[in-house]
């Protein structure tokens, strides 16, 4: 069902509701999908809030989240349908003695196929939203199944015919870049990269997420997290870590970020101890250049 929203400013108001505030390009690119029936191809850096907006227009719509977490070796098996062998081999033993083409009917049926992500929002039905996660960390080869899916939001299983989606899904692809995605894949979608957010809108999500922050802390934070991803590090800061910084420094009774107490919680923000040394190192030249 397209045409959820008659306007992006709709859409702003209704994933504000839910604690996901986007910027006036996320909320056109998600209009235009919805009006267009076309994919999202979101691409930026880890912790952006990628894998979020899928979880947000699915709450936002109504509709369940059927999620395909991509990885190294998937394949057609795990991300579209496999035959349950165990049951198809206990009933072939219950079944001993009949012709083949008596079971053949039988084991290939509905009630022995194990439905993956993909099959399984194809076949829903109801209205989904599919996640495809990190779908550059597949391999070509299982790129070119998504494309088939994609294509017709159909499937054919040789033992069943073919199956049509009763209802289109939203669909959310998310991408970290680690690998160039074939022109075959972005030609079926639309393109949304969303990178780290500004000060004033990285203040308004902290305030969003973390509500017994103050407004001063939480600008304060937004600034130093800022400063920080302009360092030359291995991992820069997510949002989402970001979020949990500041929770944890309101649960210290931190007033203020200062270097006394940041040294003990760089590693909520930082993942490398490289990365924490440096930053420590930095947050301490800050305090003793600012003015008293």
């Amino acid at each position: 069902m397209s045409g959820q929203w008659t306007s992006p400013a709709e859409i702003a108001d209704s994933f504000k509701e839910l604690g996901y505030l986007a910027d006036t390009h996320i909320t056109q690119i998600v209009y235009l999908a919805d009006r267009l029936e076309k994919p999202i191809l979101t691409e930026g850096p880890a912790g952006v809030g990628k894998t979020e907006l899928a979880v947000t227009l699915a709450k936002a719509t109504g509709r369940r989240l059927i999620r395909l977490q991509c990885y190294e070796g998937l394949d057609e098996a795990k991300a579209l349908y496999e035959w349950n062998y165990h049951k198809q081999l206990l009933r072939l033993q219950a079944d001993e003695g009949k012709a083949w083409d008596d079971l053949e009917g039988d084991i290939f049926g509905e009630s022995f196929l194990l439905t993956r992500p993909l099959l399984d929002a194809i076949t829903s039905q109801e209205p989904v939203v599919l996640l495809i996660d990190e779908v550059d960390r597949i391999e070509i080869e299982t790129e070119a199944l998504l494309l088939e899916v994609l294509d017709s939001f159909q499937v054919t299983i040789p033992e069943l015919g073919t199956i049509t989606a009763s209802s289109r899904p939203l669909v959310v692809l998310t991408s970290n870049n680690t690998r160039e995605l074939s022109e075959a894949l972005k030609r079926r979608c639309l393109f949304l990269h969303i990178s780290y957010p500004s000060v004033e809108r990285e203040r308004e999500i902290l305030l969003a997420r973390v509500p017994e922050l103050s407004d001063s802390m939480a600008d304060r934070i937004a600034k130093v997290v800022r400063s920080i991803r302009d360092l030359k590090l291995r991992k820069a800061p997510s949002v989402s870590e970001s979020i949990d910084w500041a929770r944890t420094l309101m649960a210290l009774g931190a007033e203020d970020v200062a270097a006394g107490i940041t040294d003990d919680t760089l590693g909520v923000l930082l993942k490398y101890q490289d990365d924490i040394e440096r930053v420590a190192k930095e947050l301490k030249l800050a305090e003793l250049e600012a003015p008293s």
